[in-house]
């Protein structure tokens, strides 16, 4: 059984308890057993705890974000430790990263990330599918066969410490209010806005012949036009509120007048966890996904691009 250590900003714990269901499987089997700080009991020494199980794991996973990277205790103390034994040849080190940072400059930027590419999980449409393809990124990462050393240390350390061991699984049922539901949306609309809005500035930057216009008409709405050698060649206008309630709107018609859309965004909940899901009026693909702000953000983008790219 392979050893599992998560370093992590506390800020990510909603992502890294998501992680661990996605590596249940790998546990199930008994090929894993994952360690983090929340197994601290009361009274325990922290650094005597953390460095004892970073100093042992076979793999060392780097959850990746702005916080984690913000952390002087992550950053200054479990990476250092971590490269070192990577380095050493005596752990793998796995950089999972979770949201966008600047990353790539630091001492794990020239290691192998996943998800595929090192594309943050928060940026993909369907966050299961990219913690899905970090679950197997890891399962062929394991080492194929333990040292029988370490496995001999394995068992010492799980008979001496036996009746202080408890399940990592303690989420509870999270209420969500109308309130929540409310804040999700907007917080979801206003990060649609800034991704526009940089998206069309980098899409003119790469192409000498692309010109865009971007125009924010209230704080409820926004449209977009992209012009290809002077010629419109895609519109739109996203707002929020649709003809089916609360939710987000998308039309291809930038001066559309207001409740006329080409799709819609409505605010659901799975898993004690909020999405967005599109009603599918423009992809029958998607349905059925629950999509993250990111991923909302990137479908209703390859809306307003698709035309350039057929």
């Amino acid at each position: 059984m392979s050893s599992i250590f998560f370093s992590y900003s506390h800020k990510d714990e909603e992502l890294r308890d998501q992680l661990e269901t996605h590596l249940a499987m790998l546990r199930n089997q008994g090929l894993i057993d994952s360690w983090h700080d929340r197994r601290i009991l009361a009274g325990d020494d922290l650094d005597h705890a953390i460095n004892s199980q970073i100093n042992t794991a076979d793999v060392i996973l780097l959850l990746v974000s702005p916080d984690f990277l913000a952390s002087r205790y992550c950053y200054d103390v479990e990476v250092r430790r971590a490269m070192e034994r990577q380095q050493a040849g005596e752990a793998r080190v796995i950089p999972v990263i979770l949201r966008h940072c600047d990353w790539h400059s630091a001492p794990f930027g020239k290691l192998l990330a996943a998800p595929k590419d090192g594309r943050p999980i928060k940026a993909w449409g369907d966050p299961d599918e990219a913690f899905a393809d970090v679950a197997r990124q890891i399962r062929a990462a394991l080492p194929k066969r333990p040292d029988p050393r370490t496995r001999r240390e394995e068992t010492t350390s799980q008979s001496t410490e036996i009746a202080r061991a408890r399940s990592s699984n303690l989420r509870i049922r999270k209420e969500i209010t109308e309130a929540d539901r409310d804040r999700f949306l907007h917080n979801s609309f206003e990060f649609m806005m800034e991704f526009f809005e940089s998206s069309l500035a980098e899409l003119e930057n790469r192409h000498q012949e692309i010109e865009t216009a971007y125009r924010r008409i209230d704080n409820d709405r926004f449209s977009a036009v992209i012009y290809q050698n002077g010629k419109a060649v895609s519109r739109c206008k996203i707002a929020l509120g649709s003809m089916f309630g609360r939710g987000i709107s998308f039309s291809y018609n930038d001066q559309a007048a207001d409740g006329s859309m080409n799709e819609s965004l409505s605010v659901e909940m799975n898993d004690d966890r909020l999405y967005l899901k599109a009603l599918g009026m423009a992809s029958r693909r998607l349905d059925e996904r629950l999509l993250t702000p990111e991923g909302a953000a990137e479908y209703y983008w390859s809306l307003l691009i698709e035309p350039l790219q057929r």
